[in-house]
């Protein structure tokens, strides 16, 4: 199985998720096929706020005909941000899209959890990550801290590194989520937040959508390797 990315939303993330994949496959015995395409972050920007999901998704349709041009046999988005436009942009795929946020749906439901906070953007944030976490209490920031952390959030991805600032928000947004709200774990709504929390230790527990992700689509190429082999 040939997985093809849309990458650059951002940079640092793209990467995070093409170090995870290779990680993951190391113990492999298939050589593991991945390509990448990249995307305008300011394009997407100015997309989400104009509410264009028909547009973005005729943006991304075209980096899936490269990927597919590519080889590859699936794809997926390497920003929870960018999925406000999956539903428009997988009925035009050329390739099967493989959702983070179907990924992350299935974490919670397997972990029983029913009481989750959120981090990440705005859109990712007000719209309680499009709907796609079913039979789950979702806590939200205040509006103020919302609007904070949607800025210093693309503010970190677009330098591709947390300020101790940056990091200093993110965690006491977290930890009233779980200490003042009850949240019993943060959700890490946005693509880029590994900046600020990998090897880092708040006071409160966390479901990083990127890594779920990685690991989803991880297991479809070990599944198909598998069928090779088996």
């Amino acid at each position: 199985m040939h997985i093809g990315l849309i990458g650059g939303i951002g940079p640092a993330a793209t990467e995070f998720y093409y170090r995870g994949l290779v990680g993951n496959h190391s113990v492999t015995s298939v050589a593991l096929e991945l390509t990448i395409a990249h995307a305008d972050m300011y394009a997407l920007l100015e997309n989400m706020a104009a509410g264009a999901a028909d547009e973005q998704a005729r943006i991304f349709g075209h980096h899936v005909e490269q990927l597919a041009g590519a080889g590859a046999t699936i794809a997926a988005i390497t920003s929870i941000a960018g999925h406000f436009c999956f539903s428009e942009l997988q009925s035009i795929s050329p390739l099967p899209m493989v959702s983070a946020l179907e990924s992350l749906r299935q974490e919670v439901e397997r972990r029983g959890i029913s009481r989750v906070g959120l981090l990440g953007s705005k859109i990712a944030i007000e719209s309680k990550l499009y709907g796609s976490v079913e039979g789950v209490e979702i806590i939200l920031p205040s509006a103020d801290e919302i609007h904070l952390v949607n800025e210093a959030y693309f503010a970190m991805a677009k330098e591709q590194r947390a300020s101790s600032a940056q990091r200093d928000l993110f965690f006491e947004v977290g930890d009233r989520l779980c200490s003042k709200q009850n949240a019993e774990i943060v959700i890490l709504a946005g693509t880029d937040m590994f900046l600020a929390f990998a090897g880092a230790k708040p006071a409160f527990d966390v479901i990083d959508c990127a890594e779920v992700h990685i690991k989803a689509l991880t297991a479809l190429v070990e599944g198909s390797s598998n069928e090779l082999t088996g």
